[in-house]
């Protein structure tokens, strides 16, 4: 038992696997073989798959070493990402043999009848009224069955067609109903770019494409220039849709208020590829600026600023605002001392007042006027008292104005007795 152990071992230790392409939609499948050298010239191999002897193409033709591929089925499929709908890798086979000029010539033999064959079948469904579009027939090399790929919008009954295509041909007949994804994979010759289509080339898992990806390349919204062989949007517009995003994320977003070398401005537009912000100041200008050159802003910030700003002009009218008043009532303050001393002067009796005028027969002033002076200088007490009360609300302009008013209402008076009549 221990001896059969170590020859199965040593048998799968000594197993090598070669990658493999192989049918019309580019299958990738891992087959077993014992060869001990890969040449590189000859790159085409007989297969044994599930749906029969075909021939296939080897994938990597200068990856191999000792016979061996150099990246193991767990990278291989590492690289394809994520197993979808159009996950390349199938379950494989055996390998039969490496492939001769006639077996090529064979080849291209049956790729001649399957056009015929293709024609024969679109015939035929036409005569049962079948609303279907033949694409290709795919005829296997070992003669075991023929496929037809076709396209429909709805599901069809194709029971009866099978059977005249199998009594025509005396082999195994096969439909698939396939969209337009791998219409194009199986017809598409050349794109705009020069180059062969990507999906019948190389691309195997075509992974869906939006309109998004065009916007942000800048690319034309004409869906006929942007469109492949399949009527949707093309696949290379994927290709760099990753790093135009990461280039989209280092720029500010519009309407974004940022500071460039000539002041604070707001962002109209922004190139991706070049990577130049063009940024509206406050006058109206709009300047374009390198993304190194600018430095965003944060609103609620360029906010406090300003208010800073007014409250300390605001502060500042203020203190003006005191100072001025302060002036005011000491001015008023000299004033009515000035005044007080020239009513006492004025009191005094060296001045006889004519008779009849502000006094009697006798000519000496009454003692009405005495009073009449003394409840003056308390009501401008009482108003001094009230200014003094409003604080700057009122001014300083208005406080002056109104104590010139009322010293020019009371200087004609000032000097002359109150009459009491005659």
């Amino acid at each position: 038992m221990t001896k059969v152990d170590n020859t199965k071992a040593k048998g799968q230790k000594n197993t090598k696997q070669m990658l493999v392409r192989y049918g019309r939609l580019g299958q990738l499948g891992w087959f077993e073989h014992h060869e001990s050298h890969i040449p590189r010239l000859n790159a085409h191999v007989i297969i044994k798959t599930e749906r029969g002897l075909e021939l296939g193409e080897i994938v990597g033709i200068h990856s191999y070493r000792g016979g061996q591929f150099k990246s193991s089925p767990e990278q291989v499929e590492q690289y394809f990402c994520n197993r979808t709908k159009d996950y390349p890798l199938g379950e494989g086979g055996d390998f039969v043999r490496f492939a001769t000029h006639d077996d090529l010539r064979e080849q291209e033999h049956l790729e001649k009848n399957s056009i015929g064959e293709a024609k024969t079948c679109q015939r035929i469904a036409e005569e049962l009224g079948l609303k279907m579009r033949v694409i290709e027939g795919e005829h296997i090399f070992g003669g075991e069955r023929i496929i037809f790929y076709f396209t429909s919008e709805n599901r069809i009954d194709f029971r009866e067609l099978v059977k005249r295509l199998a009594r025509e041909y005396q082999t195994r007949i096969e439909l698939r109903q396939i969209g337009s994804r791998d219409e194009a994979r199986l017809i598409s010759d050349y794109e705009s770019c020069g180059q062969q289509c990507c999906c019948s080339r190389f691309l195997k898992i075509l992974e869906p494409v939006n309109m998004r990806m065009a916007k942000l390349q800048k690319a034309t919204l004409d869906p006929s220039k942007i469109s492949g062989h399949c009527g949707r949007l093309k696949c290379c517009l994927r290709y760099e849709d990753e790093n135009y995003l990461e280039l989209k994320r280092k720029l500010p977003n519009r309407n974004a208020t940022v500071q460039t070398p000539k002041g604070v401005g707001k962002v109209v537009d922004v190139q991706v590829l070049t990577q130049l912000v063009v940024v509206q100041t406050e006058s109206g200008d709009r300047h374009a600026w390198p993304l190194d050159e600018i430095k965003k802003v944060d609103p609620s910030e360029a906010r406090q600023k300003d208010t800073s700003g007014k409250n300390e002009t605001e502060e500042g009218g203020a203190d003006a605002s005191f100072s001025l008043l302060e002036d005011a009532v000491v001015t008023e303050e000299l004033v009515e001392m000035a005044e007080s001393e020239q009513e006492m002067l004025e009191a005094q009796p060296h001045q006889q007042p004519t008779p009849g005028k502000g006094g009697d027969s006798s000519g000496q002033p009454k003692t009405s006027d005495a009073s009449g002076q003394e409840g003056r200088r308390k009501k401008k007490r009482r108003r001094r008292s009230k200014n003094k009360k409003r604080g700057p609300k009122d001014g300083p302009n208005s406080q002056n104005s109104q104590n010139n008013q009322n010293t020019k209402q009371s200087a004609p008076n000032e000097g002359k007795p109150k009459s009491t009549g005659e």
